[in-house]
């Protein structure tokens, strides 16, 4: 059962992290618009805040950490290559310098 939640829970926020039900939600969210607008002041605030910011912002939020994430990744990746690199050139200068003293042996 942990098994199934886990995979609905990640296509849900898959689905929903995406600019197109961040429009789909706009949508939706605009069709209550007009009645609010009759309503006056309190009820726009109210539409704003309760139906087009958490209906819309949720998806934008999800997008947005997406974009972050593969930004953290991608720099981690680089970060990770560097440090390879930098430890393999050490690694070499360290043997020529062992191999020019003579009786000097790597531990």
């Amino acid at each position: 059962m942990k098994r199934f939640n886990d995979w609905l829970a990640v296509k849900i926020t898959e689905t929903v992290g995406t600019m197109w039900c961040a429009y789909a939600f706009a949508a939706l969210a605009f069709v209550s618009l007009p009645a609010s607008l009759s309503q006056g002041t309190q009820a726009i605030i109210q539409w704003i805040a309760q139906t087009f910011l958490q209906l819309v912002l949720l998806s934008i939020i999800l997008v947005g950490q997406a974009v972050q994430g593969a930004k953290v990744e991608a720099r981690d990746a680089e970060t990770h290559d560097t440090v390879i690199v930098t430890h393999s050139e050490i690694h070499a200068k360290l043997d020529v310098l062992i191999q020019a003293t003579p009786g000097a042996e790597l531990p």
